[in-house]
Order: C-alpha cells, then sequence, then structure tokens
C-alpha cells in the first residue's frame, strides 16, 4: 500500500520524487510558454502539429486513440491557441471572442461529465475500459461527480470581464486575467476534476490528477494571478501531449502508480466533489438575489476584494 488510496511499484520516496518532478516540469513550462509569444506559439501551435504527424505514424500502436484522449489533447490545444489569439492578435479581445474562453472551459468539463456517467453505467462492479486498457470501478460515486461537474459548468460566472494583464517590470506575460473567477470556484473544480481522475482514469490521478491540477493553481495563488484557466489549459495540453507521446510512463512504467479502488474512498471523494459545488451554487444564487446581477451577461464579484485585486492588475 502506497497511499490511503494509491498503490505503486516503486518506493513511497522514489514515486514522490518523479511526482515532484512532474509538476516542478508542468509549473515550469508553464511560466515559460506564458511569458513569452513566441514560446507560447511553439508549445501550442508547432508542437502539437509535429506531435499529430507522429501519434498517426510510428507511435500509432502505441499512443491513445479512442474518443476521448484525443477530445480531450485537441481541445484542450484549442483552448490555448485561443486564448494566444485573445492575448496577442488585434481584435481578439472583442466581446464575441470572448465566448471562447467559457464555452471550451464548459465542453472539457461536459467531457469529463460523459466520460463519468459511461463507466457508472457501464462497468458498475468493475472492469476493464474497452478503449483504454485499464480497470475502473463504476458506481455512484460516478453520478454525484457528474452532478458536481454540471453544477461546475453552471457556476462559471462573469466571462464578460475577461481582460488582459498589463505589462510591468516584473510581468510582461499579458495573461489573459478572468476577474470573476476567483478562489472558492477553482477549488471547487480541482475537487471535481480529481475526483474524476480517480474515477475514471484511475491509473493516472496520482500525476494527471494531482499534479496537474496543482501546478496551474498554485500558478494562479502566487505569480500568476488571476489567470488560473490560462494556467490550466498551458498545462493540461502540455501533459496530454506527453501522455499521448510517452503512454507507458504512466501505464507499465516503474514510477506507475495505481488506484487502491477502496469503494469507500471513491465514495468519500465524489461527495466532497458535489458538496463544494453545491456550496459554491448556493453563494452564486445568494450573490445574483443580493446583487441583482446576471452572472452569464455581466460579473457578479465585483465587491469582493480578491475580484479587486485582479482587476487592477488588467489594461
Amino acid at each position: 500500500m502506497f497511499t490511503f488510496n494509491y498503490e505503486a511499484g516503486a518506493s513511497f520516496a522514489s514515486v514522490w520524487f518523479v511526482w515532484i518532478a512532474v509538476f516542478l516540469s508542468l509549473f515550469l513550462l508553464n511560466e515559460i510558454s506564458r511569458r513569452s509569444k513566441i514560446c507560447g506559439f511553439i508549445c501550442f501551435v508547432i508542437l502539437p502539429a509535429v506531435l499529430s504527424v507522429l501519434w498517426f505514424t510510428v507511435l500509432k500502436d502505441k499512443t491513445y486513440t479512442d474518443w476521448f484522449h484525443l477530445a480531450k489533447v485537441y481541445s484542450s490545444t484549442a483552448g490555448c491557441i485561443g486564448f494566444w489569439c485573445i492575448r496577442y492578435l488585434k481584435g481578439g479581445r472583442r466581446k464575441i471572442f470572448l465566448a471562447f474562453p467559457p464555452l471550451i472551459l464548459a465542453i472539457n468539463i461536459l467531457e469529463a461529465v460523459i466520460r463519468d456517467i459511461e463507466i457508472g453505467l457501464k462497468y458498475t462492479g468493475g472492469g476493464i475500459l474497452t478503449d483504454g486498457n485499464m480497470y475502473v470501478l463504476g458506481g455512484s460515486w460516478n453520478y454525484m461527480n457528474a452532478l458536481a461537474g454540471i453544477l461546475n459548468i453552471i457556476t462559471i460566472s462573469g466571462w464578460v470581464g475577461i481582460c488582459i494583464r498589463k505589462k510591468t517590470a516584473k510581468d510582461k506575460s499579458q495573461d489573459m486575467l478572468w476577474p470573476d473567477m476567483l478562489w472558492f470556484w477553482i477549488l471547487a473544480y480541482d475537487l471535481w476534476n480529481f475526483a474524476y481522475t480517480y474515477n475514471c482514469l484511475p491509473g493516472h490521478s496520482w500525476y494527471c490528477g494531482f499534479a496537474l491540477l496543482l501546478a496551474p493553481t498554485l500558478c494562479a495563488f502566487t505569480v500568476g494571478k488571476g489567470a488560473w484557466l490560462q494556467h490550466r489549459a498551458h498545462t493540461l495540453a502540455l501533459w496530454c501531449m506527453f501522455a499521448q507521446t510517452f503512454p507507458s510512463f504512466i501505464d507499465e512504467g516503474k514510477f506507475a502508480v495505481a488506484s487502491s479502488y477502496s469503494e469507500g474512498w471513491l465514495f468519500i471523494i465524489s461527495l466532497l466533489a458535489l458538496i463544494a459545488n453545491v456550496a459554491v451554487t448556493i453563494y452564486m444564487l445568494y450573490k445574483i438575489k443580493k446583487t441583482k446581477r446576471n452572472p452569464y451577461l455581466e460579473e457578479l464579484y465585483v465587491d469582493l476584494k480578491q475580484y479587486k485585486e485582479i482587476k487592477s492588475m488588467s489594461i
């Protein structure tokens, strides 16, 4: 037994060392891609184009070719390209283009919601995924987490206020800021997404759940405040490209970490995700009633200190 809900073939210290390496790599690659216009273009236009050729030719027998993995890698990359255009292209900040970030975010969440429901329906009692060669254990936790994901979509607010970070001596990144996307929504998303990976990608969640979620969140709370969605898209796309190219690292390698498939922990993690998203939904409804503001047509949390701090960083 590795931890309360994971199992690994390698030693405790070795697995943590690799986890830290993955986390730091994602954090640093995000810093490089967000702070440089050219590096961003290379990472999210040129690199995936080159890798796509490899995935469908020399690596076609090794990489993931099921609908879910392909949808995830290309939708996350599309998000990065769209955000790059909003940040750097003339006219990219028009209101019609600002609808792209919430749309691509909602699509990514919905993809995972559908997957949770699919596994809950097809794999009750456990089974091997027909499109992923991974053992999963379906149950009530899948439906709870699917509901949490739906609430997470519903509580996306204030997209009309998306703006660009003003250049300073310390930060010339021109990050895409979303002042209305605050810590409580981000944490609810992280809990939901971690539960999703633990439910549906149990052999991958140690890295793509734990490390991959923590990297953009830490950045959004420290050096890259207000730009969580951009950080999330960058790290997700980079990880998906890595996983597509080197699937054995998380599937068969020495440092692969598997779920313990404890029904108790599956239930508890999804329940926590649902509770967090219900709480955010209740708070959103409270703010709507109090302020009389429409969260889908205007910003909702304009009176909060965190909102004002992020807004002050924008052009």
